[in-house]
């Protein structure tokens, strides 16, 4: 295991959270290497979306992961000297499927990425991916959630606070990322008191475990939002949270994407007591 701390104290210049052509990142691992190199990345961490016992076009298989496995030792041994290389895999929350789970206690990893994506459908059996883009959670809503949108939010913290109990992992991914898409749905809910509750409940769980917490900047150039969202930040900043900067890149060119702004948000940010 690596010492995330070390890392960051040592250089900004890291990233541990990105997707190639394992799961459903636009590109080979070697290009995104390759733009992370030309970007001055001084440690970068591959970590696809891991295998899941559902049918999902997001996430690798067993059956990748020798070959990813295979294609990290070979880019550490052609551009080790140019840049550290973690092997991770950002790992799906499912009930008993997830970090704390043996299959993936038994896999030899720099870290792990604890995430939720997929919540149990109200409607139907099995669980179901809501964390797409809005024009394909929007249909999922009536077709799995009756249009429950309190409840999804609900469901999705509680799938989030099972797996920070169940615990397994080093680093929480995006942990309100629910807020994006249950913002387009119902305009205002992650401004709500009842909102504000779980995320803060969240919070508190995250902080009593130790994880490393992601400020995840993927939308930011797009919709000029970090997961978690900047009205929780004061929360981080308060409490003195352990933080990581992560891309979540999937293309090459996005490798850098939002992370300077956010470092600079951040630095910049006065802690506040907290109001709600």
């Amino acid at each position: 295991m690596i010492d995330i701390k070390q890392i960051i104290n040592k250089s900004d210049k890291y990233n541990f959270h990105s997707h190639t052509q394992f799961c459903d990142g636009r590109d080979n691992m070697e290009n995104i290497l390759l733009s992370a190199i030309d970007h001055g990345f001084t440690d970068w961490g591959f970590s696809p979306h891991s295998p899941v016992p559902l049918e999902s076009p997001c996430n690798m298989s067993d059956a990748d992961l020798r070959p990813y496995f295979s294609e990290i030792d070979r880019l550490r041994e052609k551009y080790g000297n140019r840049i550290n290389i973690y092997r991770s895999i950002e790992i799906d929350y499912l009930g008993d499927w997830g970090p704390s789970n043996d299959y993936f206690q038994g896999i030899n990893l720099d870290y792990r990425i604890g995430s939720v994506h997929f919540i149990p459908s109200f409607a139907k059996e099995g669980y179901v991916d809501i964390d797409g883009c809005f024009e394909n959670f929007k249909p999922k809503m009536s077709e799995h959630f009756y249009n429950d949108i309190e409840g999804v939010v609900l469901s999705f913290y509680t799938q989030t606070m099972d797996m920070i109990e169940k615990g397994g992992f080093d680093i929480i991914g995006h942990f309100d990322k629910i807020g994006n898409n249950a913002s387009m749905f119902s305009p205002g809910i992650d401004k709500q008191d009842w909102y504000k509750s779980l995320v803060r409940e969240t919070f508190d769980a995250i902080m009593d475990h130790g994880y490393w917490i992601e400020i995840n900047t993927k939308a930011y150039d797009k919709s000029g939002i970090f997961f978690p969202h900047q009205q929780f930040w004061h929360l981080l900043k308060k409490y003195d949270a352990p933080v990581v900067f992560n891309s979540d890149a999937h293309f090459p060119e996005l490798v850098n994407a939002g992370r300077a702004e956010a470092m600079t948000m951040f630095k910049e940010l006065k802690s506040i007591a907290e109001t709600e």
